[in-house]
């Protein structure tokens, strides 16, 4: 099969195109034949050897965190799927990723494709969709009726956040530059802020959740943001607990784990057409070093997808 693989870190030279064998799976794999994978900054973060001390990786590895695809072998043990199933997964990111023609991933991460969705739309949920869900369910407990800013709203994350904030009842703040604008408004933010036209706490009336998706000074600017009791979840920098103690507020940090639950949630909002990726960029397999630069620009619009067959 062909697989875009790094044989050591650094720019995106080290993206070869190699002939491989398709991966043997274990008795818990799924094998899919992959449609469709994503970009997401932890592909090239890893690339670039910023996270080889937090995952150790064997060289030459396979990145790609993203999959949707048809099912082509099941492991013995597998009894929910059977070739020819269309499903969608973020695969174990210590394991080979999807820049490849088949992935190997276990069957417990992975979920149904619904039929409102493309290959190309399936593939650009997981990774994020998942991360979004995390900082705004499962951590930031949002319930109906609190009020949410999510920082970086036209992105990856951001613009599925919205979504899912607005399906869960909430109201929504959220960033963006002013060409994004319009595109907040589109995606279901109640409040679409430019950050580039003044201190954000003289737009924004104090909020229950922050999630911030940029780190740095825009999340040392957040704490003032909340209202008393309320949270700041981060997928980007570790929040200070101190600083939360002076703001009398939680903090968080989210680091995704693979998750069939989650997508299958996802999926039910799909179905109920309150959550949809936005696509603005597509590119080849082979054209894995493009997409990798268009991502390190920080400046796509939701998401960025590889068409692999």
């Amino acid at each position: 099969m062909r697989a875009i693989r790094i044989h050591q870190y650094g720019g995106t030279e080290t993206l070869q195109l190699n002939q491989i064998d398709t991966p043997k799976i274990n008795t818990d794999d799924i094998l899919i034949k992959v449609k469709s994978s994503s970009i997401n900054p932890v592909d090239w973060k890893i690339r670039e050897g910023y996270l080889k001390d937090f995952i150790p990786y064997q060289m030459p590895v396979i990145l790609g965190f993203d999959v949707s695809g048809v099912v082509s072998e099941v492991g013995s043990e597998v009894t929910d799927f059977k070739v020819g199933d269309e499903v969608f997964s973020r695969p174990d990111i210590s394991r080979d990723g999807a820049y490849a023609d088949y992935i190997a991933v276990k069957a417990d991460e992975v979920a149904f494709k619904s039929s409102k969705l493309s290959f190309e739309q399936a593939a650009a949920l997981p990774l994020a969709g998942i991360t979004a869900w995390q900082c705004l369910v499962d951590v930031g407990q949002l319930q109906a009726g609190q009020r949410v800013l999510i920082h970086a709203g036209a992105g990856g994350v951001g613009h599925l956040a919205i979504q899912i904030a607005k399906a869960k009842g909430a109201t929504v703040i959220a960033t963006a530059s002013t060409a994004n604008q319009e595109l907040l408004t589109q995606f279901g933010a109640d409040q679409a802020v430019d950050y580039t036209k003044g201190v954000l706490l003289e737009q924004i009336e104090p909020v229950d959740l922050v999630i911030d998706t940029i780190g740095g000074e825009v999340q040392s600017n957040s704490w003032a943001l909340l209202k008393a009791g309320g949270m700041l979840v981060s997928i980007v920098d570790q929040p200070s607990e101190e600083l939360a103690k002076q703001h009398n507020a939680k903090a968080a940090f989210v680091f995704i784990e693979s998750s069939s639950r989650i997508l299958r949630e996802l999926n039910k909002l799909v179905e109920k057409d309150q959550l949809l990726p936005f696509i603005e960029h597509r590119f080849s397999l082979e054209q894995i070093a493009d997409a990798h630069l268009q991502s390190q620009t920080g400046r796509t619009r939701g998401k960025i997808i590889i068409k692999v067959s």
